[in-house]
């Protein structure tokens, strides 16, 4: 019955999906062509708030769990464990004062309106996954960039998105390449639970009535040791994660 339910949810968050995309595409040319980045960084965070939104029409709320006291004037590395497109809008918007920079593949540079743009002229980078200098250089420029500006870097260190929300090993090389470049920026690790079950059916239709959560740790100071940091971020995630059996 749920899913049946599922169907014309599905359809009709598509279509307010689509039009968030269209109608912000323009807004950000605008917003950064005429006033500058800060009028383009708010248009992208309020453009992910709408996303959100739109995922209340599949029953889908948030919990966004932060006791951390982060400061705004230092560089962040966020660190996060992968389930879905449905990770990326809720940290957009929870952590916008930070600036949010993404590393996303290339794949994603290209024709889909509002987040193609936004992370060709919005200082994330575009790795291509097959080319591995490449992806690692792009990576450092990435590191240079948020150790300048005071930024903020997102990954994903899995790789790839989990299906059924059991954590994958952490493939470690970029996320050092991105502590090496930014030395002074504060490791932050965050858990996302029920993310996955979004796409439980596949990509049509989208799960609904979850709650999907997310929980910052203990933010860590760039020791220079990368792979205890590394230990660090992957154990204090995988802890935050419910088990599916």
């Amino acid at each position: 019955m749920q899913k049946l339910l599922a169907y014309p949810l599905t359809l009709l968050y598509l279509i307010f999906f689509g039009l968030c995309l269209l109608l912000f595409h323009p807004i950000q040319w605008i917003c950064l062509n005429v006033f500058g980045y800060n009028a383009h960084r708010w248009s992208v965070a309020l453009l992910n708030l709408c996303l959100l939104r739109c995922t209340h029409i599949l029953g889908t709320t948030y919990s966004f769990k932060n006791p951390y006291d982060i400061p705004t004037d230092r560089p962040l590395i966020i660190v996060l464990n992968h389930q879905s497109m449905h990770d990326i809008p809720p940290v957009i918007w929870f952590m916008r004062k930070h600036h949010p920079k993404f590393v996303s593949k290339k794949e994603l540079g290209k024709g889909i309106p509002s987040v193609s743009y936004n992370l060709r002229h919005g200082g994330s980078v575009l790795i291509d996954r097959k080319d591995s200098k490449q992806a690692l250089s792009q990576i450092a420029n990435l590191g240079k960039y948020i150790e300048t500006t005071r930024h903020s870097a997102v990954i994903f260190p899995e790789g790839t998105r989990s299906r059924n929300g059991e954590p994958k090993k952490f493939q470690p090389m970029g996320l050092k390449i991105l502590m090496k470049h930014a030395p002074s920026a504060l490791i932050v690790p965050i858990s996302i639970n029920n993310s996955w079950k979004m796409l439980k059916y596949g990509k049509f239709p989208y799960g609904i009535g979850n709650h999907i959560t997310f929980d910052v740790h203990e933010p860590r100071i760039n020791s220079g040791n990368l792979d205890e940091l590394v230990t660090m971020a992957e154990k204090s995630i995988k802890e935050g994660i419910i088990h599916n059996s």
